[in-house]
């Protein structure tokens, strides 16, 4: 697989361990490809700021807060597909990302499973490559 970090953000955390508590396992597919991210003057995201009529009230929230501005993704090539089972086994392996982000709408999100792909191996259940 093929990640800058290898690291993905996969779901909320607590459903995650609901879901394998319920059925044993949990689902992933993923697709991985090439990105290609806004230029440094941020023309698309001017584009779509302009587009959408200004800056949303989360916009004008986040500046307030002085929270970083992402950078977008422009367009995606598509290179592999692969299907993942998380199960607790795998949760072991885990991190946690976004504590203490928060939503478009302002609230807390909640915590998210971290997967790290390159300790990943019995978890991957098949894939297709393009």
């Amino acid at each position: 697989m093929n990640t800058s970090s290898h690291q993905i953000i996969v779901n909320d955390s607590e459903a995650t361990a609901n879901g394998i508590k319920d059925y044993g396992a949990v689902g992933l597919i993923l697709a991985l490809g090439k990105v290609l991210y806004n230029d440094e003057d941020r023309t698309f995201q001017k584009w779509h700021e302009a587009l959408k009529g200004g800056k949303s009230k989360y916009e004008m929230e986040r500046i307030k807060r002085g929270a970083w501005s992402r950078i977008r993704k422009v367009s995606f090539d598509l290179q592999q597909i692969s299907f993942i089972k998380i199960t607790d086994e795998t949760l072991v392996k885990c991190g946690s990302f976004q504590t203490n982000f928060r939503n478009a709408g302002g609230q807390p999100r909640k915590e998210k499973v971290l997967l790290d792909l390159e300790k990943i191996d019995e978890e991957l259940a098949y894939f297709i490559e393009f």
